[in-house]
């Protein structure tokens, strides 16, 4: 019938509504009639019409009550037959009481003797498993309906090495994709992969890492795989790939160590490591045609294959996976890993909403995808099903993989409750395994008293976050607007009294209100692989700088991050002054821009020995203070001339009994008269570790951080 379209909705379990667009309407003896499966159709008692410009809108009742997991369809005589949308069955609400699936097996479970698969697919009136071996053609399964919605097949004998896809059909359309839990695949996330985890194991060189007691105690450096090696001016085999970080005794084409020794050597505690599950954008079997950060998630239980030797080969993404972190942690180096559980790639693309449609992203209440993240599509971590996926990932990646905490992209559009549970149970297997992440309160469709941000840093005192204020105040903002705006250490005094916040961990009632609960949570930064790299900052900022100027600067910011009460964090190349040539955004912009430069590492050498014995001084000699009250008593201010401070700390536990703290954020230097004699053991030229000069009258050289000490 030309001119003539209608739908069907399930809008309660013995709802329908119906829509009929038509030249001609339904004669009012037509019935409306529901198929369940094969069966006879039955027609539908009609409790209301409506008309609304030019659809006649019914409202049905069903005899009996729609139970999922049969296909259902509406059928009008002359109009035709439509399956009848179930998609918002999601939002009625005993749904995540009725279809809740709290058991760790989804996935798959294998043994040589069977293999188990289950796949938590409520809405789907039919769903096969599709399984292969390599080369070979699928043989089809069609999997058992089990209680809480989730399908079920056992598969008697070895299937090692198979690949597997899922059929699913949703309310009339049919999908075939892959397992959202899978734990390897093929390349670029084609097909999922029956794997041995049993043939994986390795020593994970986990048996003497240190415990840290607080956060305060940890050193983080943030690195990508690909970045942070794939340089062309290093002897390292196997660049941009987990396995280059096995590699010791590598040099740079100047002689210095690189790779994972520079990193045994720079006195950290912890690496970041960007996203190493599998992400979308790269091409795995050509990974130097494209570039991409993989904040762009596809595979949340599988590692990146692009990073691998062999992205087909399903055991090699796992094994060099693991020999890259138990290659750390042999260098006393524990793991944090950047994870993305606030969107997806694609959503309308994704495993995700292909197996239970209208249920893992956020929606407003249009009905609107929720898009704080910015990238079109929120999940929903309050959902059940949802919170348990991004769960059961943390225990996976810290089970299998030893990862020792995480890192949340916009931690903000995840629920507290949520990242609570995660606190939990990383902590049941790690006491003190960190987890801190990006606090901005971001616009998704999640009340703001329950976002997981900087505003309610003291419902989570376990979290920690990123101090955008720290930032801020001694480097300078980010924003266009603000882009040429100086910080305090770059000469800015009018942030002064701010400067005093935030070097006290912004724990502390002073200037402003605490934005934590202690330092523990404040993860103080001045660069991240976000926006512009600090030496690009002080670039843009100061014209009139010298680059050996510019360099000296960068010492003093990396300094007064160190020496901050708080959690240092740095990135790859920010001792450096690597440069991003201005660009604010370079998650796609490919090497030049965002790799880590060994041939400036040569030349600038010097700075790698200053942040060394700075954080040698920070991680060993450093007394570490997390809580906010002992911090406040401790700390005394003295303003000095041209915005200088002086920070005096007593009445710490310390072999030294009185600390001065001297910031100099001026382009001029001056002399300091002091009470009595102090030993200088920090000055621009870094830490001095047998200092024996005492001086009562101290030379405090520009744009510089001097550490002076009364035994």
């Amino acid at each position: 019938m030309l001119n003539s379209y209608f739908n069907a909705k399930l809008i309660d379990y013995d709802t329908i509504r119906v829509l009929i667009f038509s030249d001609i309407p339904k004669p009012d003896n037509t019935p409306i009639k529901l198929i369940k499966n094969d069966e006879e159709g039955k027609a539908l008692n009609i409790v209301s019409r409506k008309f609304m410009s030019g659809i006649e809108i019914y409202e049905c009742k069903c005899k009996e009550k729609i139970i999922l997991g049969n296909e259902y369809y509406i059928s009008i005589e002359s109009f035709g037959i439509m399956p009848l949308m179930l998609t918002d069955v999601t939002s009625f609400s005993d749904f995540d009481k009725e279809y809740t699936y709290n058991n760790d097996d989804l996935g798959i479970t294998y043994s040589k003797d069977k293999t188990i698969f289950k796949l938590w697919a409520p809405l789907a009136s039919k769903v096969v498993l599709m399984i292969k071996q390599k080369g070979g053609q699928f043989d089809t399964f069609k999997m058992n309906r089990a209680d809480k919605g989730v399908y079920t097949q056992v598969l008697d004998g070895d299937y090692e090495g198979y690949l597997y896809r899922y059929q699913i059909t949703n309310s009339g359309l049919t999908f075939i994709t892959t397992d959202p839990y899978a734990i390897s695949s093929t390349g670029n996330g084609k097909d999922s992969i029956v794997v041995d985890l049993s043939k994986c194991n390795i020593d994970m060189h986990d048996d003497n890492l240190p415990v840290y007691k607080n956060y305060v105690d940890t050193i983080i450096y943030e690195l990508s795989v690909r970045d942070f090696t794939i340089d062309e001016h290093t002897n390292i085999e196997n660049k941009g790939k987990y396995l280059a970080f096995t590699e010791t005794n590598k040099k740079t084409n100047g002689g210095h160590e690189c790779g994972i020794d520079y990193l045994k050597s720079l006195n950290i505690t912890h690496v970041q490591i960007m996203p190493i599950y599998d992400f979308k954008t790269i091409d795995e079997y050509n990974p130097n045609k494209s570039y991409n950060w993989g904040y762009d998630p596809q595979q949340y239980f599988c590692p990146e294959g692009s990073y691998c030797s062999n992205p087909d080969d399903p055991y090699a993404r796992i094994i060099e996976c693991k020999k890259m972190i138990a290659s750390f942690h042999k260098a006393g180096i524990k793991v944090n890993m950047d994870v993305v559980f606030n969107h997806v790639y694609e959503y309308e693309r994704s495993t995700l909403e292909r197996i239970v449609p209208n249920y893992y992203f956020r929606r407003r209440r249009n009905g609107s995808i929720s898009n704080g993240s910015g990238c079109g599509n929120d999940l929903d971590s309050q959902r059940p099903m949802v919170r348990n996926l991004i769960v059961d990932a943390c225990k996976f990646w810290m089970d299998e993989y030893d990862i020792d905490g995480y890192r949340f992209d916009l931690m903000g559009i995840i629920d507290i409750e949520t990242m609570n549970i995660i606190v939990e149970e990383c902590r049941k297997r790690k006491k003190d395994a960190m987890i801190y992440g990006e606090g901005w309160n971001m616009n998704t469709a999640l009340d703001d008293s329950l976002k997981t941000s900087i505003n309610n840093a003291f419902k989570t005192p376990e979290i920690g976050f990123f101090n955008d204020s720290f930032r801020d105040i001694v480097r300078g903002p980010n924003g266009f607007d603000r882009s040429k705006e100086p910080g305090y250490m770059m000469g800015n005094t009018d942030y002064l009294e701010g400067f005093k916040f935030a070097i006290l961990g912004s724990c502390v009632d002073y200037c402003f209100k605490p934005r934590f609960a202690s330092a523990n949570q404040s993860i103080n930064y001045v660069e991240c692989h976000d926006n512009t790299t600090l030496y690009d900052k002080i670039k843009g900022c100061r014209s009139d700088l010298t680059e050996k100027r510019i360099l000296h600067i960068i010492n003093s910011i990396n300094a007064t991050v160190a020496l901050s009460f708080g959690v240092p964090f740095f990135h790859a190349g920010q001792e450096i002054g690597c440069t991003k040539y201005g660009v604010d955004n370079s998650y796609n912009k490919g090497d030049l821009y965002n790799k880590f430069d060994w041939n400036l590492f040569d030349k600038n050498y010097n700075m790698v020995i200053y942040l060394r014995s700075i954080l040698y001084f920070r991680r060993y000699v450093c007394p570490k203070i997390s809580d906010a009250k002992q911090i406040g008593d401790v700390n005394t201010f003295t303003n000095l001339e041209d915005g200088s401070l002086m920070v005096e700390i007593v009445g710490i536990n310390s072999k030294f009994k009185h600390f001065n703290l001297i910031f100099n954020p001026d382009d001029e230097d001056f002399n300091y008269e002091m009470i009595d004699y102090y030993l200088i053991l920090i000055s621009p030229a870094g830490y001095l570790k047998n200092s024996s000069v005492f001086t009562m009258l101290p030379h405090i050289d520009a744009n510089s951080v001097n550490l002076f000490v009364e035994k």
